[in-house]
């Protein structure tokens, strides 16, 4: 068999492994090594995975993911989430759907200190479904609101997914960082765009405005959401203006973070204790998880199907843009079968080497890829964001779910375009940063 084949069936054997319940880790490091085995020879493999998994997890980059994850934790023990909701809550509550609105402001503000979708969606059905139930909100809307919300975790930084992306790709963890903000922040203002027009034009679906804004308040506000705008600043300001690298930058978010709690006397020796344990579990998953990508990569690499797929699209006579919207259209039809991780390990190491060869940058394929990857947390039938809200609403049918996210995919749909329209939306702020 040509090595092109080998490949090929190399992938379909990793699905069918995925599909029967084999980790994401574990069934890439297989197939990589069993590949790179009929490929190259056992002894050649043996090597290959020994190197690889050394270099995977000992490159300086993949400190950052263990700092970010544990910032995350001090941040939400230091209450910043709730503190965040009732703030945005007392700017957007008086707007039709304000309370879906303020979810989706809140749920920036948590991404901004967490980066984790999950933990956002989770939180925030936690927090804020409760209320918009209790103001009668829509199922549909209140549900598709917190859904959609938590996807900005991994848009706006500090993002886990950005992290692994930059690792694979070999790009500027920093850089991609700060590209991801203009689209986050117009991310969201879409997604409120989008909420203002449903309870608009069916005002049933937003209920009544829960309060009136009052300046009044300006101080309560501010008192609530500097702890989020602090850790931001410190991050994101930090790398942006080149006081810290990444992986520095991680570490002073993360003691920063517990500086909050323990000062709001919010930090105990047991949630302390668990934001560790919670750390470490999540970092040793990433980590193997990364290994084998690594090993995948390699095997994708010696088989040459990254190369003839360059070759054959480069070969079809469409402009680049087209071949662009093309990889991304069947990224959406990906998520749809495919959970976010495994969308992003198993595809990059063959649809990069065509994005450099067609003159494209990195940085801002990296956000329009973060931007597909979210739909797949929101679409059927994997959408891990609707399944965490539904197993916490067990009310609320999971259809339901969906489909009160459909307009919110429209909007990332539409964010989408604008970014590639308009490239400098996402590489702007990279350009002014300080070396």
């Amino acid at each position: 068999m040509s090595p092109e084949i080998v490949g090929v069936l190399g992938l379909l054997i990793l699905f069918v492994l995925l599909f029967a319940g084999m980790p994401i880790g574990l069934g890439m490091a297989l197939v990589g090594f069993g590949g790179f085995a009929y490929l190259w020879g056992v002894d050649s493999s043996l090597v290959q995975i020994g190197l690889t998994t050394y270099s995977s997890v000992a490159a300086q980059a993949m400190s950052v993911v263990p700092l970010f994850i544990v910032m995350g934790h001090f941040a939400f023990a230091s209450g910043v989430t709730e503190d965040a909701y009732d703030a945005a809550h007392m700017v957007l509550g008086r707007l039709p759907g304000g309370l879906a609105m303020t979810t989706i402001g809140a749920s920036a503000g948590f991404a901004a200190c967490t980066g984790s979708s999950l933990a956002s969606a989770a939180t925030m059905t936690k927090v804020a479904l409760p209320e918009m139930l209790r103001y009668k909100y829509d199922h549909k809307l209140a549900t598709g609101s917190i859904a959609a919300g938590g996807t900005l975790g991994i848009l706006i930084p500090p993002s886990v997914p950005m992290i692994i992306y930059a690792i694979i790709t070999e790009t500027s963890i920093g850089r991609l960082f700060i590209a991801g903000i203009i689209p986050g922040i117009m991310l969201a203002t879409l997604f409120m765009v989008v909420i203002y027009i449903m309870a608009k034009a069916m005002p049933p679906m937003g209920g009544p405005p829960a309060i009136k804004f009052s300046w009044r308040t300006i101080p309560a506000i501010a008192v609530r959401v500097w702890p989020a705008l602090l850790l931001a600043a410190i991050v994101m300001g930090g790398i942006w203006g080149g006081v810290f690298s990444p992986t520095e930058a991680g570490g002073m978010g993360a003691f920063a973070a517990l500086v909050i709690a323990a000062a709001r006397r919010r930090l105990t020796k047991q949630n302390f204790i668990e934001a560790l344990k919670d750390t470490t579990k999540t970092t040793a998953m990433i980590f193997v998880i990364v290994i084998g990508a690594m090993i995948f990569g390699a095997f994708m690499t010696i088989s040459g199907l990254p190369a003839a797929l360059v070759t054959f699209l480069g070969g079809i006579e469409l402009p680049s843009v087209a071949v662009l919207v093309i990889i991304l259209i069947v990224y959406v039809f990906l998520g749809c079968i495919m959970d976010t991780l495994a969308l992003t390990l198993i595809t990059l190491p063959i649809i990069f080497p065509l994005i450099l060869s067609l003159g494209f940058d990195p940085i801002w394929f990296g956000i329009l890829f973060t931007i597909n990857v979210e739909m797949a947390l929101v679409t059927p039938p994997i959408g891990i964001n609707v399944f965490i809200i539904s197993g916490m609403a067990k009310d609320i049918p999971m259809y339901t779910i969906f489909r009160g996210v459909l307009p919110f995919i429209g909007a990332m749909a539409a964010c989408t375009a604008l970014i590639i329209a308009f490239p400098q939306i996402a590489l702007f702020l990279p350009g002014t940063m300080m070396k």
